[in-house]
């Protein structure tokens, strides 16, 4: 029989983190490793399951990422930028797999991730749902369908709490559409738009935010045409859907060589692997 896989869960008292943790108790085929919290946290030391509304399952949280890599088959980190970099040295100190979620990483901390590929299996997205990774290549199929008369806009609809904006899977989807057209991700448009802005500019790919109330993350991405339009859309009811991807991305890693990775990877499209060309807008 084979043994369960181990995961870890950085930054497991958040409520990302939290819901990940319920996700991994409630997977057949993993067990939960532990979970880790900046040292002085006030979760150090309680039971991760405990945390998250489960029953205890003997996963201390622990101040000291590195210690609960090293019981780890694979861990997930959706933290903040400051916080991955931090993982990212423990996971190549104890040849850790890492699945990254965390959204807002900078030009060096998306090259410290690709250099670390390099030794260790990391798989990096900005949203882990089925339902956004397909989106996403549906967005990148379209744009290239359609003519440049078609213009595209991607709305993403975040809860209040959400820090950076465009979100990482609004800039995904919109790096998804230039790809399509054959353009540069980085040039994509960018907001707000305010005062006299004049016409839109032409093959520009706009991006809009809106934040408000506790929606999960809604994500649409539209086709305006000559005489018509065609909406893309992707609206999860709970953290539950980032949740479960997570942990089936963690899985899937778990068996993998070093290399840069995406969900695309684990849904196994058909498009170019992200570990060849791997993206280096923020996310």
């Amino acid at each position: 029989m084979t043994a369960p896989v181990a995961i870890g869960v950085a930054a497991c008292a958040g409520r990302t983190g939290r819901s990940i943790v319920a996700a991994v108790v409630g997977t057949p085929g993993c067990r939960l490793a532990g979970g880790s919290q900046y040292d002085g946290h006030p979760a150090v030391g309680q039971d991760a399951a405990s945390l998250a509304g489960e029953a205890p399952v003997g996963a201390v949280v622990t101040g000291d990422p590195a210690a609960m890599m090293a019981n780890a088959d694979v861990v997930i980190d959706f933290s903040t930028p400051a916080g991955t970099a931090a993982h990212l040295r423990a996971a190549l100190a104890t040849d850790t797999p890492l699945v990254v979620g965390t959204t807002g990483l900078d030009a060096a901390a998306r090259r410290a991730l690709v250099e670390a590929s390099r030794a260790l299996p990391i798989l990096v997205a900005p949203n882990m749902s089925t339902g956004a990774t397909l989106l996403t290549e549906l967005t990148r199929r379209l744009a290239g369908i359609l003519g440049d008369d078609y213009d595209i806009e991607v709305l993403g609809l975040q809860h209040r709490h959400k820090v950076d904006a465009p979100s990482g899977t609004a800039l995904g989807l919109a790096r998804a559409a230039a790809a399509g057209r054959g353009l540069d991700p980085e040039t994509i448009g960018a907001t707000p738009r305010d005062g006299h802005i004049g016409a839109r500019p032409a093959g520009m790919i706009g991006l809009a935010t809106v934040h408000g109330g506790d929606v999960p993350g809604e994500h649409t991405v539209i086709f305006a045409g000559p005489g018509e339009r065609l909406e893309l859309a992707h609206r999860p009811s709970s953290l539950g859907v980032y949740a479960r991807g997570a942990v089936r991305a963690a899985l899937w890693l778990a068996a993998q060589k070093p290399g840069y990775y995406g969900m695309s990877d684990v849904l196994g499209l058909t498009q170019v692997s992200a570990r060849t060309h791997p993206s280096t807008g923020s996310g």
